[in-house]
């Protein structure tokens, strides 16, 4: 197995500095509200120093009307797949429900014989959780941060 990319390192380290920060549905503020999505976004920004793209108002039952992965398609686009084996700092996409869009995301924080990722939703906020079998059973996809980008 080989070491963590730089990257990888330093997206766990900012995203556990996001931990404890309220659930906010759309938000991306440390400290201030963040749903998962404004999690990932804000990990970017601290790496990168912008976001790769705007991204539009969401309802919480987003893409689900359409069936379109959204979320999935706009990670493939600024991430690279992840094919090796779980790994520090990849990120997790979920499908929540069998047959629903995959809507949900973490960024692996420990692996090993006791994995966790952080991520953060409802009633929750930012936290880092075990990545129990239930949890990994839903991964759909797997990204990583792309090497001196930004």
């Amino acid at each position: 197995m080989s070491p963590p990319s730089e990257e990888a390192l330093r997206a766990v380290e900012i995203a556990r500095r996001w931990n404890g920060t309220p659930y906010l549905h759309q938000a991306s503020r440390k400290g201030g509200g963040a749903d998962c999505l404004g999690l990932l976004r804000g990990v970017w920004r601290e790496l990168y120093g912008s976001e790769p793209q705007i991204v539009p108002p969401y309802t919480a039952d987003w893409s689900e009307a359409g069936r379109n992965e959204v979320l999935w398609d706009g990670l493939a686009r600024h991430l690279k797949t992840a094919n090796a084996p779980l790994a520090l700092g990849d990120v997790l996409l979920f499908r929540m429900r069998e047959g629903a869009v995959a809507k949900h995301l973490g960024l692996v924080t420990q692996v090993g014989a006791a994995p966790r990722f952080i991520h953060a939703y409802v009633g929750h906020g930012v936290v880092e959780s075990p990545l129990s079998r239930p949890w990994q059973r839903r991964i759909v996809a797997r990204f990583q941060f792309h090497e001196g980008v930004g």
